[in-house]
């Protein structure tokens, strides 16, 4: 399984995401990588928040698709997950929602985070498939470890789909490099333990975990390495790329604007000045 992975790495050239990368690389940027709770406030502002977000610096737009247990989550993105499921959000109807922003945008890499569940009830082949044809490239799906990933990879990799896998601060070397085998697209590194959210600051052992992980992912392809959790200013930011990080993901901070700004047009332009400056930071 392993091995097979490895080699359609080598195939991966004209994807989204490994073009983006490379095209960062060429101008000595790191990747801008925001987190959004499709349907969150409504579909509709969703749509004008992504939007917000890509005028304003991100590279790539991760579409998180609500579900009822979202375990890897914080509070924050947990009460906008359920808002979200409240007001009646479906799969399909994220699908729609990347289906638009290709339209608009049609090099930004778009991922899908979500729960296994949403794939199993759905059918991976059909789902897998049907957001493809909606301008999907990845997924990022928390909760399906390596062990029990061989059909999830094989239906991936056979669609043309990356697949991201997170590691933690506390995952073993031999574990690290067996993830990094079978990732496509980029490696998620989780910068502390527990859950998503916003933080103050970060411990050394997040500086130790990004530096140890980069050596696995140079010598794994040049895969790049993404950094998420917590991250919620510049500061962080560059703080995640002086440790060695090639991108980074921002999630709550966003989510907690939008729980906290009810003017729609305020929020939007708000957004956008907030991707502006974080994306500052990546150059």
């Amino acid at each position: 399984m392993y091995e097979s992975n490895r080699l359609s790495k080598k195939k991966k050239n004209n994807n989204r995401i490994h073009k983006k990368f490379n095209e960062l690389k060429s101008k000595n940027e790191k990747a801008l990588i925001c987190y959004v709770v499709a349907g969150y406030p409504d579909m509709m502002s969703s749509e004008h928040i992504i939007t917000s977000l890509i005028n304003g610096g991100a590279d790539i737009i991760e579409i998180g698709i609500p579900f009822s247990d979202p375990i890897a989550d914080g509070s924050t993105i947990q009460d906008a997950i359920q808002n979200s499921l409240r007001s009646g959000t479906t799969p399909d109807m994220c699908l729609e929602l990347a289906s638009k922003i290709r339209k608009t945008f049609p090099n930004i890499p778009l991922l899908i985070m979500t729960y296994s569940n949403i794939l199993y009830r759905k059918g991976y082949i059909q789902f897998a498939k049907k957001a493809k044809e909606s301008g999907i490239d990845g997924f990022i799906i928390p909760d399906i470890p390596i062990e029990e990933s061989k059909e999830y990879l094989k239906i991936m990799q056979s669609i043309g789909l990356s697949t991201i896998f997170l590691v933690s601060p506390n995952t073993a070397g031999k574990r690290l490099k067996m993830i990094s085998r079978i990732c496509t697209g980029f490696l998620y590194a989780i910068s502390v333990y527990g859950t998503t959210g916003e933080r103050q600051s970060f411990d050394e052992y997040t500086i130790e975990s990004i530096k140890r992980v980069k050596k696995v992912t140079s010598a794994a392809d040049e895969l790049p390495l993404a950094v998420g959790f917590g991250i919620s200013n510049p500061n962080h930011v560059k703080y995640m790329i002086d440790a060695g990080a090639d991108a980074v993901i921002i999630g709550s901070a966003i989510i907690k604007k939008i729980q906290e700004i009810e003017n729609k047009d305020t929020l939007f332009n708000i957004l956008n000045r907030f991707a502006y400056e974080l994306k500052n930071s990546c150059k």
